[in-house]
């Protein structure tokens, strides 16, 4: 890159300090003209990751006392001269040192630039890159761990490895090609569905970790369901800490959808709090129970609640049959019950749990309950390697059936260079994961999603 790019690091606003940070060729020019350090002698030796304090000067007036830390290339994030400044936290103070910048040689940094030119110049594949992004805007530790995952390069590991493969594939077809000999040609035609069967196999191992994956990533969606009054609503206080919605003996009470998001067990929860299902003539009510019925088709998990010791209804019979391998059943106010008293008979559908808000009983259970459903059957999970953004899943479908397409194709007994068509679609997808075959509109949509500054 020949120009050098400046934008504030940290949030606009009051704090205790502000980051600016300055990216390329220019960016030692830059710092040099504004920064007057304390220690001319030390900060003449030019040693790289050393902080050294000093005056910020503009046209020569004081803008601050700053913090200049320093990261020459190519050890540094972007493998460009970065140089921070460590400012007060006054949004003024920042503003003019930026301003400074500018007029000195420096440009805004547009969004996600500085990440863009980490990638450019390598020392981040497009899966890293794509990561920070993921650990910016994480919101349980489980999610903010499968991004640090995915950064310090476990998962690239994986689609390296993958993309190897593919390769291996390409050139021993090449070679077929090339060097075509008959009493050879049965023996190839093993040895190349073994190497397809094999890689085959490695992209079905990642594609089956990438549910759960996007799960950790996005959320679990949610929908808390049942009849007036059986506590759905306390089960939603419940699980945020906060009395989030109304709760009070009035069957009704909630009439629209309530949605808020929630981590149990490290996982999120979208959670959305539904109108109790029943027969009503009020206009309103029956909008939010059509609501309701609706937000069963697109949920990921629904929590149907029952009474202990009531009958079920019709209603909860059909949302069993229709939605029982997503519906883990809370049968709540067990606490009511005398010791004589049966919770309820148990339906051989869905996963039933005795609760009770009141007393906390049954939380433990039901977290268990979501992990064995988000972690396919275990409590725990690694999260090196797992796929969990949408792009780089959709990528290695189309990349996975490409190479289904090539095992057809050799089973159909397909010359040579038609095989190479599939093998070299299966190539374009897997290098469009990693970044080493990616049109630049998508480069510019994957960092324009991050802030300015990073």
């Amino acid at each position: 890159m020949e120009d050098t790019i400046v934008a504030m690091a940290t949030a606009m606003g009051e704090a205790s300090i502000h980051v600016l940070r300055l990216s390329g060729s220019n960016a030692a020019f830059i710092v040099e003209e504004c920064f007057e350090p304390q220690n001319r002698e030390r900060w003449s030796l030019n040693e790289n990751f050393t902080l050294n304090l000093g005056i910020f000067n503009d046209e020569n007036k004081i803008l601050d006392e700053v913090l200049v830390s320093r990261m020459l290339a190519p050890s540094s994030y972007t493998g460009e001269d970065v140089y921070e400044v460590n400012c007060h936290g006054g949004p003024f103070v920042a503003q003019r040192i930026l301003q400074a910048c500018i007029r000195h040689g420096a440009r805004l940094a547009e969004p996600g630039e500085f990440s863009k030119r980490a990638f450019l110049n390598g020392k981040l594949d497009l899966i890293q890159a794509e990561a920070v992004i993921d650990l910016i805007s994480s919101r349980t530790e489980t999610s903010a761990n499968l991004a640090l995952s995915q950064l310090s390069g476990g998962l690239s590991d994986s689609i390296l490895n993958l993309r190897d493969g593919i390769l291996e594939i390409l050139a021993f077809i090449e070679a077929g090609i090339d060097f075509p000999e008959d009493d050879v040609e049965s023996l190839d035609r093993e040895t190349l569905e073994s190497l397809i069967n094999k890689t085959s196999d490695s992209t079905k191992y990642l594609l089956e970790g990438s549910k759960t994956g996007k799960i950790l990533r996005n959320g679990l969606l949610t929908v808390i369901v049942g009849r007036p009054n059986v506590g759905k609503s306390s089960l939603l206080n419940a699980l945020l800490h906060e009395e989030r919605a109304i709760v009070t003996d009035i069957p009704g009470t909630t009439r629209d959808e309530i949605r808020e998001s929630v981590s149990v067990g490290g996982i999120l929860l979208q959670l959305v709090d539904t109108a109790g299902i029943c027969e009503s003539h009020d206009l309103v009510e029956r909008l939010g129970i059509e609501r309701t019925w609706k937000a069963l088709t697109t949920a990921e998990l629904i929590l149907l609640v029952v009474q202990a010791n009531v009958p079920l209804t019709d209603v909860e019979y059909k949302i069993l049959n229709n939605y029982s391998d997503k519906t883990i059943v809370i049968i709540n106010k067990v606490d009511l019950l005398n010791q004589c008293q049966e919770i309820v008979p148990v339906d051989d559908k869905g996963v039933w749990i005795p609760f009770s808000v009141l007393q906390r009983r049954g939380f433990s259970q039901l977290e268990e309950e979501i992990k064995k459903r988000v972690y396919q059957g275990e409590t725990v999970l690694s999260t090196d390697p797992l796929l969990s953004n949408v792009r780089q899943i959709a990528s290695l479908v189309e990349c996975d059936n490409a190479l289904k397409q090539s095992l057809k194709s050799l089973q159909q007994g397909m010359p040579w260079d038609i095989l190479s068509i599939d093998i070299r679609q299966a190539l374009q997808y897997v290098s469009e994961i990693t970044g080493h075959n990616v049109q630049e509109s998508l480069l510019e949509d994957i960092f324009s999603r991050f802030c300015i500054g990073k």
